[in-house]
C-alpha cells in the first residue's frame, strides 16, 4: 500500500520499513511546488557573471538571463525547468499542470532563450560559464523536450535550440582540451556531466559527440583501480565522485567489460563507506545541505549501476537496497530546510525516483 507524501515525510517509522518510495501524483505535486515558487524568484541570487566593466555593474540576474534567472543560480533554474517538463510530460493530469504550463510558456519564449544563447558571445569571459554542470542540465532539458510528442513541447524545444547548439559546440571544443577530469563531489564533476551528455548524444543520434565522449571517458577513467572512496565525502558534496565515475562507465562499456572494470575499481572498505548515510548537521546551511542531495545522487547512481549488472553480481541487490535507504533518508529532509535546499533538491529527488 502506497504512503501519502505527508505520511512519508513525517512518519518516524518509514526509515526503518525501507519501503521503496514511488513518485505518486501527491508526491509530484509537493515536489513541483519547490521550483514553481522559485523559478520567478530573482533574489537572493548567486550570479556567476564576471563583470568586465562598469557598464555591466547594474545588470540584474533577469537582465542577463531572462529565462533562467530564478532559483538562486542559473543551473538550479535550468534543472528546475527540467523537473517541471518531466512532471508535465509524465503526469499531465496533475492539479497544478496548468500553472506549470504557464511558467514554461514564459520561460521558453523564443526571445528569452535567444538572449540566453547570446550570453555566451555577448559578454567577455563566458567560455567557462556553467562548464560543465549547467551545460549537462541544458542537454538533459533539451533531451526531455525532444522526446515528448506534444504540440507545446515541440515549440519549446525549437525555441531552446540556439542555447542547446551553443552548449553543444562549446562542449565539443572543450573536450579535446580537457587534459584531466574533475573528481570533486560538487558542480565541476566531470563524470556526472559526461553521463548526461552521453544520454543526450544517444537520444539525438549524434554519433560524433557520442564517440568523442566515449573515448574521453575511457581516457579519463578506464585505468582507475582501487578508487579511494573510503575518503568520501567532503563537507559539502552532493556527488559521490566514485559513484559518478561508475555511473558513467556503465554507459560506456559493454556489460562484461563493465563488470571486470567495476570489480577492480572498488575495494570492500570503499563499498562499505559509500553505503553510509550522509550526516547533515545543519539543514539551514547552504553548503552543508548539499549532503541531502548526496543521498539522491547516490541513489540514482546505485540504481543505474545495479541495472547494468548481471543478476549474479553481489552488488546488484545490494545497491538496489541501498538506493532505497538513501531515498528514504533524503526525501523527509527535503521538506525540513530553507531556501538553501528548496531551490534545487526537488529536481534531484525526481530524477532519483524515476531514473
Amino acid at each position: 500500500m502506497k504512503k501519502s507524501l505527508l505520511a512519508f515525510v513525517f512518519s518516524p517509522f518509514l526509515m526503518y520499513a525501507q519501503e521503496v518510495p514511488t513518485l505518486t501524483d501527491e508526491m509530484a505535486m509537493k515536489l513541483a511546488d519547490k521550483p514553481i515558487h522559485c523559478i520567478n524568484q530573482e533574489y537572493p541570487n548567486k550570479t556567476a557573471h564576471i563583470i568586465n566593466n562598469e557598464k555591466e555593474v547594474p545588470l540584474t540576474p533577469k537582465d542577463l538571463h531572462p529565462s533562467f534567472y530564478g532559483c538562486f543560480d542559473w543551473h538550479s533554474s535550468v534543472h528546475g525547468h527540467w523537473m517541471l517538463v518531466r512532471l508535465l510530460k509524465t503526469k499531465p493530469n496533475l492539479a497544478n499542470a496548468k500553472e506549470i504550463e504557464k511558467i514554461l510558456d514564459q520561460s521558453f519564449q523564443k526571445e528569452n532563450l535567444q538572449t540566453e544563447a547570446d550570453y555566451f558571445t555577448k559578454y567577455q569571459l563566458t567560455t567557462t560559464f556553467e562548464r560543465t554542470y549547467g551545460w549537462a542540465w541544458v542537454l538533459k532539458l533539451d533531451e526531455e523536450l525532444a522526446t515528448w510528442d506534444h504540440p507545446k513541447a515541440k515549440i519549446w524545444h525549437q525555441n531552446l535550440k540556439p542555447l542547446t547548439e551553443k552548449i553543444l559546440n562549446s562542449w565539443k571544443a572543450y573536450l579535446p582540451k580537457q587534459t584531466y577530469p574533475n573528481r570533486t563531489g560538487v558542480h565541476p564533476n566531470t563524470a556526472f556531466a559526461m553521463a548526461f551528455a552521453l544520454d543526450w548524444a544517444r537520444a539525438n543520434q549524434n554519433k560524433e559527440f557520442e564517440n568523442q565522449l566515449v573515448e574521453k571517458a575511457k581516457y579519463f577513467f578506464l585505468k582507475d583501480e582501487k578508487t579511494p572512496a573510503y575518503l568520501e565525502p567532503d563537507g559539502s558534496d552532493f556527488f559521490s565522485p566514485s559513484l559518478e565515475i561508475a555511473d558513467l562507465m556503465r554507459r560506456v562499456l559493454p556489460q562484461k567489460e563493465f563488470v571486470k572494470w567495476l570489480n577492480t575499481f572498488y575495494e570492500k572498505r570503499s563499498i562499505e563507506n559509500i553505503e553510509k548515510i550522509p550526516v547533515v548537521s545543519d539543514l539551514s546551511d547552504y553548503q552543508t545541505v548539499h549532503l541531502v542531495g548526496l543521498s539522491f545522487t547516490k541513489a540514482w547512481c546505485m540504481k543505474g549501476i545495479a541495472k547494468s549488472l548481471p543478476d549474479n553480481h553481489p552488488l546488484k541487490k545490494e545497491f538496489q537496497k541501498t538506493a532505497t535507504v538513501f531515498l528514504n533518508n533524503g526525501l523527509p529532509l527535503l521538506f525540513q530546510g530553507n531556501y538553501g535546499g528548496d531551490h534545487w533538491l526537488a529536481s534531484f529527488a525526481v530524477y532519483a525516483l524515476e531514473d
